[in-house]
């Protein structure tokens, strides 16, 4: 189980093609703030039906597109 789980299961009903969230968002979702451990985790993302489009560190946002169903 991935401490990222939380995260994902976000995605799981989701139909938009592209979700954008900021960091603060996925600390809300998650209730602690993402790490770079994230890189290593986000392919998980996949089998949600998204991916990790743009990560923008200057920002502080994440771009997520759909993968399945398009």
């Amino acid at each position: 189980m991935s401490k990222y789980n939380t995260l994902w299961n976000y995605f799981k009903d989701k139909k938009e093609e592209t979700i954008i969230l900021t960091y603060e968002d996925i600390q809300n979702i998650l209730g602690f703030p993402i790490d770079h451990s994230f890189l290593n985790y986000k392919k998980e993302l996949k089998e949600f039906g998204y991916e990790a489009k743009k990560i923008s560190m200057k920002e502080k946002k994440i771009i997520f597109i759909k993968t399945i169903g398009e």
